[in-house]
């Protein structure tokens, strides 16, 4: 009677235990299914949100045929305007230092110079942006830092985009009243 009630136990304990394990794996895969599906849709916002046309080197350029190892990068060529010289950062190592919390705080509440349009990341929902986040991350770190902002009035020491707005020296003889 004993030996049967030892077998009973030891039985009921393997069960439990392949049931553990079976729950404890059936968890993890779907963790990194979840984990898979944020990496994915953070790339897909990455792509759409136009992302990679400032923070990729050569992308307006070259547009999808950049490879994927040089996304987000960053670009030494600056954005100049009347707020300065700025440069598309680095987002690979930008975001090094900063949790998944972190880096939605910052993108909810950074509002930093032109040209980065940060009322597109305000509006991003939190899911949207953990995703984008967990893309990056999957990036893994590569590349150099950018420049560093140069203030207006300064010359920057690397090529720039102007989007200063520039009054016409002369005007066209056939233009009409309308300005056209």
């Amino acid at each position: 009677m004993m030996r049967k009630f030892v077998i009973v136990i030891g039985a009921v304990i393997a069960g439990v235990s392949l049931l553990n394990i079976s729950f404890s794996r059936g968890e993890q895969t779907a963790a990194n299914e979840h984990s898979q599906s944020s990496v994915e849709r953070g790339r897909y916002l990455v792509r759409i949100s136009g992302c990679n046309d400032c923070h990729t080197p050569g992308f307006m350029q070259l547009g999808d045929k950049v490879p994927e190892v040089l996304w987000l990068t960053g670009t030494p060529v600056g954005w100049r305007g009347p707020w300065g010289t700025t440069y598309a950062s680095n987002l690979r190592l930008f975001i090094k230092p900063f949790s998944e919390d972190d880096f939605v705080k910052v993108c909810r509440t950074r509002n930093d110079r032109p040209p980065m349009p940060w009322p597109s990341l305000h509006a991003m929902n939190d899911a949207d942006l953990r995703a984008v986040y967990q893309y990056i991350k999957a990036l893994s770190p590569a590349g150099e830092a950018t420049p560093s902002f140069v203030p207006p009035g300064q010359e920057p020491k690397t090529p720039y985009v102007s989007l200063m707005p520039q009054l016409p020296t002369t005007r066209p003889a056939n233009a009409s009243a309308s300005g056209r």
